[in-house]
């Protein structure tokens, strides 16, 4: 029984070639095996797809169908080794499939690698945000070739390998075939030039271990455990871009203050004749010391609020400060504390 090929793809049969890649590379995704995928769909959809995708054996296939005089020429119900997929051999595996096998034709950042490191600020620190400077030890650029590996004064030359290109070509075989793919050059590291003579200080690597001072700028609010990313101070590697930073912050408790999100709370021990008659007591904030008033006839447990004096939650806004009142009531009484606590027990209060 002929096969419908546009059909197996789902393409009308005037669809161009963009079409039918864009087709194949949709079921491909969906029923590679590698996948988890139908093994037989995907060799159904590979099969239509190698007579589409060649112009001479679409023609011979729209004229004569997939039993015609194409038969067993690469196409058809002997012409399709499903085993090894011969049709592909030599075709560009990134121009097929895409980010299916690994980014497509996007180019791979030569990429120096990651580093983190941990650091220790108080309390306040991380309300208000701080610079803090650590010395670590990583692989920079070159300070005498600035990372390009060639020795000051001397001229670059391109490189032999890749003939100045930066990348060569290499074949890949997959359950597919083989295909070419292109890879970053080894001897050039993607600039397509190598240095005529090596820098002394580096041994033309471009790149050394040394130990560099950095300042961290910890931004206001942040909480303990959460990470800063320094873009760029990472790792260095020759003709490639910088690594980046990553600092974890831990932050230390406070003895008066903990947190709860934008706002900081406080608990505050009150006398019970103060909690009755009211007062003003002193409370030392994050930001000085303020004149607390404490209203008459308050209980323990009620919580004050004092606005803005909580952590930034940008520019121009602040979280509050919270304080929990705790009423102390005494241990011993004096006769005369006895009697009028008495005496108001009598008119009911």
């Amino acid at each position: 029984m002929a096969k419908d090929y546009y059909k197996t793809l789902g393409v009308e049969k005037n669809a161009s070639q963009d079409e039918i890649k864009k087709a194949f590379r949709t079921l491909a995704h969906k029923y590679h095996p590698d996948k988890g995928g139908d093994e037989k769909k995907f060799k159904e959809a590979s099969e239509a797809y190698q007579v589409l995708s060649d112009e001479k054996k679409r023609s011979e296939y729209d004229t004569y169908g997939s039993a015609g005089p194409g038969r067993g020429n690469g196409f058809g119900q002997g012409g399709f080794d499903s085993s090894g997929f011969q049709g592909f051999e030599g075709v560009d595996i990134n121009d097929i499939f895409g980010d299916f096998f690994g980014g497509g034709r996007r180019e791979q950042v030569h990429r120096g690698r990651d580093i983190s490191v941990d650091i220790e600020i108080s309390f306040s620190e991380a309300v208000f945000g701080v610079e803090h400077k650590v010395r670590i030890t990583k692989t920079s650029s070159c300070d005498t070739c600035h990372g390009s590996g060639a020795k000051p004064g001397t001229k670059t030359k391109e490189c032999a390998k890749c003939k100045g290109k930066g990348r060569t070509q290499e074949s890949v075989r997959t359950i597919l075939g083989t295909f070419a793919q292109e890879r970053e050059c080894s001897a050039c590291h993607g600039s397509g030039k190598i240095p005529e003579e090596k820098c002394t200080a580096c041994k033309g690597a471009g790149v050394a271990r040394k130990e560099e001072q950095i300042t961290i700028r910890v931004p206001a609010g942040i909480q303990n455990g959460e990470q800063v990313r320094l873009t760029g101070a990472g790792e260095a590697i020759q003709n490639g871009k910088t690594g980046d930073l990553y600092v974890r912050i831990h932050v230390a408790p406070h003895k008066v203050f903990r947190r709860e999100g934008y706002n900081l709370v406080m608990a505050l021990s009150v006398k019970l004749t103060d909690a009755i008659l009211g007062a003003e007591y002193p409370i030392q904030t994050l930001d000085g010391e303020i004149k607390l008033k404490i209203p008459r006839g308050v209980s323990s447990g009620e919580v004050l609020r004092v606005r803005e004096k909580g952590v930034p939650v940008d520019s121009k806004r602040r979280g509050d400060l919270l304080i929990k009142l705790d009423i102390k009531n005494p241990a011993k009484l004096s006769r005369t504390a006895e009697k009028l606590i008495e005496d108001l027990r009598k008119e009911g209060i």
